[in-house]
């Protein structure tokens, strides 16, 4: 009969001998003979990782939109044999892909560092012989010991010994590690903390609690609006460009124009008039970005990931070493019998042993304010915790010579030892329930002197306190707009008080309730994904709920941003808009992330999304200047053309006028801008919006100057004055658009008048000075153009100058039109009880 995998839910339900049958294996364990068949039959205890061809991965990054433009360039550049700007233009798109491929490739080590995880060795028994094998060569139906500091090999069934202590932290973000004992399951990946177990396989590599998280890792993956932006923009140029194009080469054909020559010069006005290097400056700005976060102690492992976090409007906080300190510490002692909360917290400590590093013992230790009481003891016998007797005892004789036994551990199994009256019973019971509600985990303490008989002295309250920034981050992570929504293992009871304390409400739902079938989010109830969007936190989480809590939120129009530092939170890091890995987190979560902060705490992540937002407006900026400046161009020379069968550029001009436009704009990147107080992602039809009509105001102002030297060309006393021709002309209108278009740019990097603040950086500043200056010798002086008296170069000047003020005003009333109609939208949405998330463009 052929065996069959275990998962971990099945193997929790049944017996053990039901396992040895449905694995047809038995006590002894197998034969080594039996190990190879079922190694060949279920493959290597490992994770699988999809190999995917690094070539293909690279040539990827020549297909879309803007590469194709490029593409196509290249082809016709070569089919007119102009080999400069075939080399320009190939090493253009090259350096686009290589950008790309480098950001991903250092971005996709997520599984290996889910493998590192694993446990190298196991013990099993093979042949009726106890032997070590490889982990990776664990079959189901093997039997293991587990000992004290052992990575758990595989998912497993504890068969034989008292207990086990098991770390399972990494796994399900649970505080403390969990007593475990047999007939119990035991998932691969945890740690062994304490005891020793024999054990049955049920389940290897991918179809264990550990492989379906690295499963979902490898699956997880949201795709990137900022990719997408630059998809539509150049879905846009292209249509702009192809369209123009088409008409252009029409009507130059009919009028018996040279094919190739006009060719020749339809390709050069394509490439200079197309974004081409958009990819590649906004590449740029984000790097800068990424470098500035760096110094505020935020490391971005994916470029995308700023723009990305300047959107977000949820962010998933993992409470277990995020919010919280991830160490135990105790509250304030309830005392009984003992003298005061000292000599409680005393017996405590003496009924604890530190060299064990439990958790438990040395946060009652720590928790003395003079711990050189201790050295006025001896303890000469300790008992460490079990999980039948549920607590520990240590014996111990004080300076006055008496020998003293002290027992910690659960308080009904304390309360049980001791003779207590009704009364004191019933108080311990209701502190104990008063604690629990609060999400205190507590211990009752006892003593027996010489006769032999149990004192109740009282309860020690534990928790896992907030860290001390938590709740200030909070604070202002509402302030600029986030929902923040608490995530862990522990029960709703631990759950709540933490978000309570910290400001973040205590409607708390239990992620088993919410996906009590199928955590894929395609298959949520509506109410059960409004209940999640609604949530203050959740608890009982396992690593798929991480997973599905951020896919459901996503799904509902959320930009979701994931913070977590365990193995468990590596699928929703992953998956997330932006995961942030917490300073202290496993290679797992730091790989799977986005945003790895190297300082503990929370209080980065604003900084880190306050940089972010900058870094989005610097840009939208770029974005808008650029697209208004292909308008102007395109728009502008085609018009002058089919109007007066005129060209109103040189091919020179051109690729002149896309260098002085370019060069300086990388400094962009330096700006200085506003921080928006509330998420911001890109808003296509509103960025196109602005941008069109900017772009056309521009081609009025541009094609109004061609009409004044037009008519200057009629009349032969302006001729003489301005030495006016038409290759003048070309010169004038070419230094119109390179001032013109750099004054532009001044107009969209604000929302506001361009001569309020924030003023321009200087970089930028200087670098557009530089280029102007530049321009103005080249036509002053006839650099590569015929040139221009200086009277007429200050005429220009005033022109753009005079222009520049009517379209900021032109500006500023668009944006007015825009947002009057985003409030009617959202008061007539809010009047019908539509959720604002439902209509993203809305939003930011």
């Amino acid at each position: 009969m052929e065996t069959q995998q275990v998962n971990s839910e099945k193997a929790k339900e049944s017996t053990p001998e039901n396992l040895f049958e449905l694995l047809s294996s038995s006590s002894g364990g197998l034969s080594v003979d039996e190990a190879k068949k079922r190694l060949e039959q279920y493959g290597p205890n490992a994770l699988e990782e999809k190999k995917e061809s690094q070539l293909l991965k690279f040539l990827a990054y020549f297909w879309g939109p803007i590469p194709w433009m490029i593409e196509v360039a290249l082809i016709l550049s070569v089919v007119v044999k102009h080999w400069v700007d075939v080399v320009i233009i190939g090493v253009l798109l090259v350096f686009n892909a290589v950008i790309g491929f480098w950001e991903e490739h250092r971005a996709s080590n997520a599984l290996a560092a889910l493998k590192a995880g694993l446990a190298l060795k196991a013990r099993a028994l093979r042949g009726g012989k106890w032997q070590e094998v490889g982990a990776a060569d664990l079959v189901p139906g093997d039997i293991v010991r587990l000992r004290l500091g052992d990575i758990i090999p595989a998912d497993v069934k504890l068969l034989e010994g008292d207990y086990i202590s098991i770390d399972q932290a990494a796994l399900t973000g649970e505080s403390l590690p969990v007593n475990k004992k047999a007939g119990d399951i035991a998932y691969s990946g945890s740690v062994a903390k304490q005891g020793e177990m024999v054990a049955l396989v049920t389940g290897t590599g991918v179809n264990t609690f550990f492989g379906r998280t690295a499963k979902l890792v490898g699956e997880a993956g949201a795709v990137s609006h900022f990719q997408k932006a630059v998809m539509r923009i150049g879905d846009f140029l292209i249509f702009v460009a192809v369209g123009l194009s088409i008409i252009l080469i029409a009507v130059e054909l009919y009028r018996g124009e040279p094919a190739l020559e006009l060719v020749q010069f339809v390709l050069i006005l394509v490439i200079a008039s197309i974004p081409v290097a958009m990819p590649a400056v906004l590449s740029m700005t984000m790097a800068l970005g990424a470098l500035s976060l760096s110094k505020e102690k935020a490391i971005v492992s994916r470029l995308q990931a700023i723009e990305e976090m300047a959107g977000i409007d949820i962010l998933c906080c993992d409470k277990t070493g995020t919010l919280t300190k991830n160490e135990l510490t105790l509250g304030d002692p309830v005392v009984f019998g003992a003298k005061d909360p000292e000599d409680l917290i005393l017996a405590g400590a003496l009924a604890s042993k530190a060299e064990n590093r439990d958790a438990i013992d040395l946060a009652v230790i720590s928790g003395l304010k003079d711990k050189s009481l201790l050295d006025n003891y001896n303890q000469t016998k300790f008992t460490p915790f079990d999980p039948v007797g549920k607590r520990t005892e240590g014996t111990a004789t004080g300076p006055d010579g008496q020998t003293v036994m002290y027992t910690k551990g659960a308080p009904q199994v304390i309360l049980g030892l001791c003779d207590v009256d009704e009364q004191a019973k019933a108080k311990a019971e209701k502190v104990v329930d008063e604690m629990a509600a609060k999400g205190y985990r507590t211990l009752g303490v006892a003593e027996s002197r010489a006769d032999g008989a149990w004192k109740y002295l009282g309860i020690l309250p534990l928790s896992d306190p907030p860290r001390d920034d938590s709740a200030e981050t909070i604070v202002q992570a509402k302030k600029h707009g986030l929902k923040v929504h608490m995530v862990t293992g522990d029960n709703v009871a631990i759950a709540s008080e933490i978000s309570g304390q910290l400001g973040m409400g205590t409607h708390i739902q239990p992620a088993t309730d919410l996906f009590r079938d199928n955590v894929d989010p395609a298959h949520l109830s509506a109410e059960a994904a409004e209940k999640i969007e609604q949530a203050d936190g959740f608890a009982q989480v396992f690593p798929e709920h991480k997973y599905g809590i951020v896919k459901a939120l996503q799904d509902r129009g959320h930009l979701v941003g994931m913070t977590g530092d365990g193995v468990n939170d590596a699928p929703a890091l992953k998956q997330a808009d932006t995961g942030i890995a917490v300073s202290g987190a496993t290679d797992a979560a730091r790989a799977a992330a986005a945003l790895v902060l190297t300082a503990p705490g929370l209080s980065v992540i604003i900084k880190a999304i306050e940089e972010a937002r900058k870094i989005f407006e610097r840009m939208m900026s770029y974005t808008i200047y650029r697209i208004s400046m292909t308008i102007d161009i395109m728009f502008f020379v085609v018009l002058a053309m089919l109007s007066f069968n005129f060209t109103p550029l040189t091919a020179v001009m051109i690729i002149l006028l896309a260098l002085l436009d370019d060069i300086p704009i990388m400094t962009i990147a330096y700006d200085n801008t506003r921080i928006d107080p509330k998420p911001v992602r890109w808003q296509m039809k509103r960025v196109l919006s602005i941008s069109s009509v900017l772009g056309l105001v521009a081609v009025a102002e541009t094609f109004g100057l061609l009409l004044i030297g037009w008519e200057w060309l009629k009349n032969p006393e302006w001729q003489q004055w301005m030495h006016m021709d038409k290759p003048h002309l070309q010169t004038m209108l070419f230094l119109q658009l390179v001032a013109g278009g750099h004054l532009m740019l001044f107009v969209t990097r604000s929302k506001k008048f361009f001569f309020m603040p924030p003023f321009p950086s200087w970089p930028l500043f200087s670098a557009v000075v530089g280029t102007q200056i530049f321009a103005v010798l080249m036509c002053a002086f006839g650099w590569l153009v015929p040139p221009l008296p200086w009277a007429l170069i200050g005429i220009v000047w005033a022109y753009n100058i005079v222009w520049m003020f009517i379209q900021d005003i032109i500006k500023i009333g668009v944006y007015h039109l825009i947002e009057d109609r985003a409030k009617h939208k959202q008061k007539y949405l809010k009047s019908v009880n539509q959720p604002l998330h439902a209509h993203p463009h809305l939003s930011g």
